[in-house]
């Protein structure tokens, strides 16, 4: 069975199916075809049910409830760091919550959670990989940065104003934000999106087992990194809580739906399940 699988073009996810796009794990009965794509075109595609798996934002799933399943493995959780709000120097945050805000999509977690940490502001989506320069070159005031961008921004001369992983750990006794996840097209059945669960965590678990060989595919995904700033990169977001989001991971997304629906950012309350 041919399984459409939808994941970005950045380091971290890169490492994550490192296994399975080199053959190095058994895909099991399925032949899966990569589709790379930024994380917000993905939460839009999968809107619209057009991939068998996919990358999501936590924000976008509670959206695509009725039609996706959270898989138990490949969470990207921000652990005492996440999305940054930067600026050039001289704007505090006070001043940029009054100014537009360029951000990498509406339905990307970091979004929801600036929305949680500062209230409303005006804002512009601009592809991610686009945003330092753009603030840099003062075409927007500030900008959220997911990816990469959160470890090179200095080099931009870019300030930060907001550190969202900090900001949600002391809102929460230190959870980890969550971000990103792997989830599944319902139709698949249970059983299938069981197997299907299996084999990612089985292309993860190769990835953090085989690292230096990982990273090295995966830097071929950074855009700005070296093989010390790509391997530090990979370590932030593929971890142990990637391969199963375990009680904390669970509680933080249980409570990061809640607070996004309490603040009626989201279309209804979100009790979370997760594939095992």
């Amino acid at each position: 069975m041919e399984i459409l699988l939808g994941h970005s073009p950045d380091p971290d996810d890169a490492f994550m199916f490192y296994g399975l796009a080199r053959g190095l794990v058994d895909p099991g009965p399925y032949r899966f075809v990569h589709q790379m794509q930024d994380i917000e075109t993905l939460n839009r595609r999968a809107l619209d049910g057009e991939l068998h798996v996919t990358a999501v934002s936590v924000h976008a799933w509670a959206h695509l409830t009725d039609r996706y399943a959270l898989f138990a493995c490949g969470a990207s959780m921000g652990d005492g760091y996440g999305p940054m709000l930067v600026a050039r120097p001289g704007l505090d945050l006070a001043a940029a919550k009054r100014r537009v805000v360029a951000v990498p999509g509406t339905l990307t977690s970091a979004y929801l959670a600036l929305r949680l940490a500062i209230g409303e502001f005006e804002h512009a989506v601009v592809p991610f990989d686009e945003i330092p320069g753009r603030v840099a070159a003062g075409e927007f005031d500030s900008g959220l940065l997911i990816h990469e961008g959160q470890l090179t921004y200095q080099r931009e001369g870019l300030a930060l104003l907001l550190d969202l992983g900090v900001w949600w750990g002391e809102q929460t006794g230190g959870l980890p934000l969550p971000l990103g996840a792997n989830a599944g097209r319902r139709d698949l059945g249970p059983e299938r999106l069981s197997e299907l669960n299996r084999i990612l965590r089985a292309s993860i678990r190769y990835g953090l087992e085989h690292r230096e060989e990982a990273v090295a595919y995966a830097l071929g995904f950074g855009r700005g990194l070296d093989e010390a700033l790509a391997d530090r990169f990979v370590g932030m977001y593929v971890n142990d809580l990637t391969l199963d989001f375990g009680e904390r991971g669970r509680e933080a997304v249980r409570l990061f739906l809640e607070r996004g629906h309490a603040a009626g950012l989201l279309p209804g309350p979100v009790a979370p399940e997760f594939i095992e």
